[in-house]
């Protein structure tokens, strides 16, 4: 074996110039797959810079914008035991329309002449007051005329003390005269006698007519005193009676008002959808559901739960695409125009509050200027949706989704901006007003 030098390989070879590579073709398959391959370039790297609309993606159900419009359980307002269905699942029902008629459970009700009893207390108890009535009327007028009565004997009791005054300032003038006679020795003992037993006896009468005028005064204030008590008491009872009128009638309304609860109503025209309760002699309690009712919703909407961090990039007006569940779609959501089995929508509604941890419900309705929404949906049918924003490259948007930003901040829709306007236009300005 030749022990070559590197600097003598490298010498041999540069003598022969490589010749047998030279000699070598490159194989026909090989620059047919190089040039699809820098086909392939060429479009990826044109594809990067095709607009691609950004957007917004979320899930929800469909759902009716009213909210009286969406299912509702029919519940039960009192407890009862099932007597008697009178309708079936998936029959069509009008407003006031019986569903279920329940019998009583609380034994407090069992008397079927309740309000029959009722009533027959509430009339003894306003018999009872109308006599307490009468009473008061009774001792007023007694009053009265105890009043009356006390004013004539004050008065004839006052018009005999002044009379009995006048005789004793009379007999007591006598009395000093023949007093001064008697000492000067001009009129006998007897005599004087007399005359001092009339003034003292004419003194005895005036003190009594003195004291019988302020023990009759007190006698007939004793008198009034009393009748105003009595009808004090009996203002009190009638009050009393009263009260217990106004229970007894407010118990016979609870009561009148119970017995219509005894047929449970549908509250407006629907499906009867589930019946929750279903054996005759089934018992339910206060607020039970029975069934459920679903309205003739015309009013479809969306609900959309979206991301708290792309609630900020939402506005009322919005354009949205939909799919359903049911109606497929070859979706592309960045080109809405090459999608199948979508169909467009507004933003109507943004919650204030989220309703799932982390997310906000948004309210779609159906765009007006777009295909209609099929009749063959259903309320809590699943969709999903995707809000469209503004246009970006295709690039920003791969990149902007490998670092997991946020979409573009985006100008306010059309309806949004005009919405405004209409607004300024319509206004009252203020030099006007004033």
């Amino acid at each position: 074996m030749l022990n070559l030098s590197p600097q003598r390989i490298e010498k041999i070879i540069e003598q022969n110039k490589l010749y047998s590579l030279r000699a070598l073709k490159a194989p026909h398959a090989g620059k047919i797959l190089a040039k699809w391959l820098l086909g392939i370039m060429a479009v990826f790297a044109t594809i990067l810079f095709v607009p691609w609309q950004q957007n917004i993606r979320g899930s929800g159900k469909l759902t009716a914008l009213n909210p009286m419009n969406r299912p509702q359980d029919v519940q039960s307002v009192i407890a009862g035991q099932i007597q008697q269905w009178h309708v079936r699942e998936g029959q069509y029902v009008k407003r006031g329309d019986t569903i279920i008629t329940i019998s009583e459970v609380k034994e407090k009700y069992f008397d079927p002449q309740l309000l029959f009893r009722l009533q027959e207390q509430i009339n003894a108890k306003q018999g009872s007051i109308i006599s307490k009535d009468e009473k008061a009327k009774a001792l007023k007028r007694q009053i009265k005329a105890l009043k009356d009565a006390m004013r004539i004997k004050i008065e004839q009791a006052r018009a005999k003390l002044d009379a009995e005054r006048v005789r004793f300032q009379n007999a007591e003038n006598q009395y000093q005269r023949n007093k001064k006679l008697f000492e000067a020795g001009n009129i006998p003992l007897t005599k004087f006698q007399d005359i001092e037993y009339k003034y003292q006896g004419s003194q005895a009468d005036y003190l009594n007519a003195q004291i019988e005028l302020d023990g009759l005064e007190a006698e007939y204030l004793d008198k009034i005193s009393k009748s105003e008590s009595d009808l004090s008491n009996t203002h009190a009872e009638v009050f009393d009676g009263q009260g217990d009128v106004a229970k007894l009638k407010n118990e016979y309304s609870n009561m009148l008002i119970r017995s219509n609860q005894y047929r449970i109503l549908s509250p407006q025209d629907g499906y009867i959808v589930k019946a929750m309760q279903a054996g005759i002699g089934e018992t339910i309690k206060e607020g039970d559901a029975v069934c459920t009712i679903m309205p003739e919703a015309s009013d479809m909407a969306v609900e959309l739960y979206v991301k708290a961090m792309d609630v900020p990039l939402l506005s009322r007006g919005r354009h949205v695409r939909i799919e359903f569940d049911g109606w497929p779609a070859l979706q592309f959501s960045g080109w809405p125009s090459v999608s199948v089995g979508t169909f467009g929508g507004t933003v109507e509604v943004i919650d204030l509050v989220n309703s799932k941890p982390g997310e906000f419900r948004v309210l779609v309705i159906p765009d007006k200027r777009d295909q209609s929404w099929p009749k063959q949906l259903r309320v809590g049918s699943g969709i999903k949706g995707w809000v469209m924003l503004d246009d970006v490259p295709v690039w920003y948007e791969i990149w902007r989704q490998l670092n997991g930003f946020p979409p573009s901040l985006y100008e306010e829709p059309l309806d949004a901006t005009l919405k405004k306007n209409e607004k300024a236009q319509n206004a009252i300005p203020e030099d006007a007003e004033n």
